[in-house]
């Protein structure tokens, strides 16, 4: 029995698996931090041993001869699934601007949780938002965008070739700045909300010196941002949601 062909197959495995991996790991929906770590690994096992039969071919023949030769195609694979899974990641973080934002001008900004989505303490509506638009994700089917973006990856980044670093900088500003300018202008009518309302408190503490505003704005602040919320809950997330299908897209070969 000739089994001179192991070494290959394993050696395949490993790269096909490291970028698949750090992929998963990274991306939104599939990688979240709520996500048991042995969940994201078996599923990082399943699509390897799924698309290697597809893949492999485009993998060059042979194990390299030197420690340095596998380091150097195992780097560059960590490389191509760091950078796909953070450009994805990074859709999340708009969200999570506008929720912030929308927190602060509601009155809310200082009500704190833990955020399944971050790992960390987040503000309830950033938090309510992130769940929501994980949620949807998964919903309206665009998780399989994710699954698309981790096939084509093979074909927009070949295997062994070297990492174009002047467009991979260019696209990592673009979507940082996309963040925040979905994140500003989903949040808009909530900053008009605040900017009204806050310059209605002053006005009304300068006629009337002795009430105490404080305690009759706080309350009414965070019924009508609350309200106002669920008024653009709808449109705010089906426009976020064709924000990340656009954002997702950039990964697939068309």
């Amino acid at each position: 029995m000739n089994l001179s062909f192991l070494p290959q197959t394993a050696f395949l495995f490993m790269l096909i698996f490291a970028r698949l991996g750090t992929m998963i790991m990274l991306m939104p929906a599939l990688g979240e931090t709520n996500v048991p770590g042995r969940i994201r690994l078996s599923l990082a096992l399943s699509l390897t041993l799924v698309l290697y039969p597809i893949v492999s071919v485009r993998y060059s023949a042979g194990v390299p001869a030197t420690m340095l030769g596998i380091l150097v195609l195992l780097g560059g694979e960590l490389l191509v699934g760091f950078f796909i899974g953070l450009a994805t990641r990074l859709v999340m973080a708009a969200i999570q601007v506008a929720g912030t934002i929308i927190a602060g001008q509601s009155g809310l900004a200082f009500a704190m949780a833990f955020d399944p989505a971050q790992g960390q303490q987040g503000v309830l509506f950033s938090n309510f938002l992130s769940i929501l638009a994980i949620t949807l994700i998964f919903v309206t089917d665009l998780h399989y965008l994710l699954v698309g973006a981790l096939y084509d990856s093979f074909t927009l980044f070949p295997p062994g070739d070297l990492m174009p670093v002047g467009d991979l900088a260019q696209n990592a500003v673009r979507t940082v700045g996309e963040a925040f300018s979905i994140g500003i202008r989903i949040s808009a009518p909530f900053i008009v909300f605040g900017l009204v309302f806050y310059f209605g408190l002053g006005l009304l503490n300068r006629l009337m010196p002795q009430m105490q505003i404080f305690f009759i704005a706080m309350p009414a602040n965070i019924f009508m941002g609350i309200g106002l919320l669920m008024l653009l809950l709808a449109t705010i997330m089906t426009w976020y949601m064709d924000h990340v299908e656009a954002t997702l897209g950039q990964f697939l070969v068309r």
